[in-house]
């Protein structure tokens, strides 16, 4: 592979490099993170200096979305996380929680043109954006990453499919950003409408991409590879043409720690992801996302030489991805409190067709099933089916949470 298949020479720069470069930028970071006033006793102690490489990082406490959920409602909006005030970001966003992230016009501010870059993305392309642009920062993520290869955009968001295709064929889009499933719905609607697409790349996240999705596009001759991202941490690591695991992006340093604890996990064992980020407007230090994966030994047969994940491989927690959307136990939770004759409720995310679905059990002697549907959608912000089961039908396992879904 050509140096000119790469985004920058950042990726295949050899690992004495990246470890000169990590030993200047680190300690600057942690020193950077001690002065805002988000962390308090966090940090206090540590010796920025003296941090200069991702091993150094595990003698460092974990940073919880629920302690930045906690210090933003103490101190709105962003907790006293990030090194600017409110109107010197250019966008604002809200995710569940609800917890507020910041966004930068800064070219790819989310890093996210690396992963585009690696997809095939770039000047000449035309992406149809069906990530969301109301309050979640998605639809700006991969705008900018379109942004930062010279790609033009569309940014459709999501739903009315059959203006989607209309809009795909005026457009003339040759590439799609989105949910993994969401493409299939934008495809079998075009050739319902006899309409024949352009669209030969994908570029997915916020869901699991299932090996026959992946197949079914690329029977469709279009090249679908994901990305795993937060609207935290923006790009945290992407496919590339070998196919082999998540590459790690430059802009973050990733362990693999044993869940709860933050100590690191033996080399090659499933652990939760924790992730720093060398962003200077918000500098995230050893932010668990609750995700789990493993490292892979090796380098990337494509060239890039950064560490490798096994990519997205569930939750440390109950927290279930659906639809592109965290559900959260504590959702569940409230669910149950706002109906007094709910005794316990489930949900459970399964895969109809190649989509994601929710059914929500609940027991209940009785109910409007129609009234918990509202409640579910509100709560959960998700639409599901509901099924009121009898009291004592759940299993007394503890798990209000449970995802039916093979990720094989």
């Amino acid at each position: 592979m050509s140096e000119q298949s790469y985004f920058d020479d950042l990726e295949i720069r050899s690992d004495a490099a990246r470890a000169e470069a990590l030993a200047e930028a680190l300690p600057t970071q942690i020193a950077r993170a001690q002065s805002l006033p988000g962390y308090g006793d966090l940090l206090a102690g540590v010796d920025a200096a003296r941090v200069t490489g991702a091993g150094d990082l595990a003698a460092l406490p974990v940073l919880r979305k629920s302690e930045i959920g906690n210090a933003q409602a103490a101190r709105p909006p962003f907790g006293g996380f990030t090194t600017r005030p409110v109107d010197g970001f250019s966008h604002v966003f809200q995710s569940p929680g609800p917890i507020y992230e910041p966004s930068s016009n800064a070219p790819d501010w989310w890093r996210m043109g690396r992963f585009l870059h690696a997809v095939g993305i770039g000047s000449g392309d035309i992406v149809q954006n069906c990530f969301g642009y109301h309050l979640t920062p998605a639809g700006m993520i991969f705008e900018s990453g379109a942004q930062a290869v010279g790609a033009t955009v569309l940014p459709a968001g999501t739903g009315q499919t059959e203006l989607q295709v209309l809009a795909a064929r005026d457009v003339g889009c040759t590439a799609y950003a989105g949910t993994p499933d969401y493409l299939k719905v934008i495809l079998e609607k075009a050739e319902e409408m006899g309409i024949t697409l352009k669209i030969d790349k994908a570029a997915v996240g916020g869901g699991a991409l299932f090996p026959s999705l992946r197949e079914y596009y690329a029977e469709r001759g279009i090249t679908c590879r994901q990305c795993y991202a937060t609207a935290d941490l923006g790009n945290i690591a992407y496919e590339s043409a070998a196919m082999e695991g998540m590459i790690v992006d430059e802009g973050v340093i990733v362990e693999i720690v044993t869940p709860g604890t933050g100590d690191p996990v033996a080399p090659g064992e499933v652990g939760e992801v924790v992730v720093t980020t060398l962003n200077m407007d918000y500098p995230l230090i050893r932010f668990a996302t609750g995700d789990l994966s493993a490292e892979m030994p090796g380098k990337s047969p494509c060239g890039r030489s950064n560490m490798r994940i096994k990519g997205w491989m569930g939750r440390a927690d109950q927290t279930a991805k659906i639809k592109g959307m965290f559900v959260r136990p504590e959702q569940v939770a409230a669910l149950v409190a706002q109906h007094t004759e709910i005794r316990r409720a489930r949900v459970i995310a399964r895969r109809s067709g190649e989509q994601d679905s929710m059914l929500v059990r609940i027991e209940s002697p009785g109910g409007d099933a129609q009234a918990y549907a509202q409640s579910v959608a509100q709560l959960l912000k998700l639409k599901g089916e509901v099924e009121i089961v009898a009291p004592g039908s759940l299993p007394n396992d503890g798990l209000v949470i449970e995802d039916q879904r093979s990720y094989d």
